[in-house]
């Protein structure tokens, strides 16, 4: 499949329908001499129905925005949201269940059974938390996916955009409120990671999920309706219907402090 282009029509959702949200989120690890400060002072949000590419330099906070996002690290300050839920002093039982029950993961280690087939290893985690799966919707992600004459296959008889799929189907059939997926593409080669995305970009088009994902790859983010680029901990940049070169030319001069940071 093409990846979408630069002029795709995108209309500006309110604020209101945040999926995701961070006011004023700061992230440091260590003290002393051997503090970092990974995030300043983030602000931004994420709207339903959108996807999402946060994009920076090696230590820029990209990562570490995502992780405190999605419950998986906290901040040191600031308010994160999942909807309309403040994850801030959320007891671990509840992070847990918000994690569980509300958001879908595509990490680029898969993280999949091996034991397993791919049928076992989409409904895993429906089946820890004692959710019934729905037969209509799964038969539906999987088949969007190409999976259904793989269902009964281990991941070893699997390629690797065949096992990502089967992650993806795993992200999407619990009809989490978002998706977040940290570099999904990394461990592809280039059909399989445009595979992978254009699953994640069907998943926002077909099945009105929201997408975030880190990647540090131009073509992958191309697929996306918005760019963010982080530097030093800071967005300086928040960017619409960008093409990969676009990305691509962009992220070459990042690191210099004469490029201007245009926010659309």
């Amino acid at each position: 499949m093409a990846v979408p282009s630069g002029d795709r029509a995108i209309t500006s959702r309110p604020a209101s329908l945040a999926a995701a949200s961070a006011r004023e989120l700061t992230k440091v690890y260590g003290s002393g001499q051997t503090t970092v400060e990974a995030l300043k002072g983030v602000s931004v949000a994420f709207g339903k129905g959108e996807f999402t590419a946060i994009m920076g330099p090696s230590g820029s906070g990209k990562s570490t925005l995502m992780h405190c996002l999605a419950g998986l690290d906290t901040a040191s300050s600031g308010i994160v949201t999942i909807g309309a839920t403040e994850l801030t002093g959320l007891s671990d039982k509840k992070m847990t269940r918000l994690r569980r029950d509300r958001i879908g993961f595509v990490f680029q280690s898969f993280n999949l059974v091996p034991t397993l087939t791919a049928r076992e290893n989409i409904t895993l985690p429906l089946d820890i938390a004692g959710r019934r799966v729905d037969p209509d919707w799964f038969d539906l992600v999987t088949d969007r996916l190409g999976l259904t004459d793989r269902l009964r296959h281990r991941p070893s008889e699997l390629s690797g955009g065949q096992v990502q799929r089967v992650a993806c189907a795993r992200a999407l059939v619990g009809r989490p409120e978002i998706v977040f997926g940290d570099e999904p593409t990394g461990n592809l080669d280039s059909r399989s990671s445009s595979e992978v995305m254009s699953i994640l970009r069907a998943s926002v088009d077909e099945f009105e999920q929201t997408v975030v994902i880190v990647t540090h790859d131009a073509h992958a983010a191309g697929y996306a309706d918005r760019v963010i680029f982080l530097a030093d901990g800071h967005i300086v940049s928040d960017q619409r219907g960008l093409t990969p070169d676009d990305i691509y030319d962009y992220m070459k001069h990042l690191d210099d402090p004469q490029q201007p940071a245009r926010v659309n």
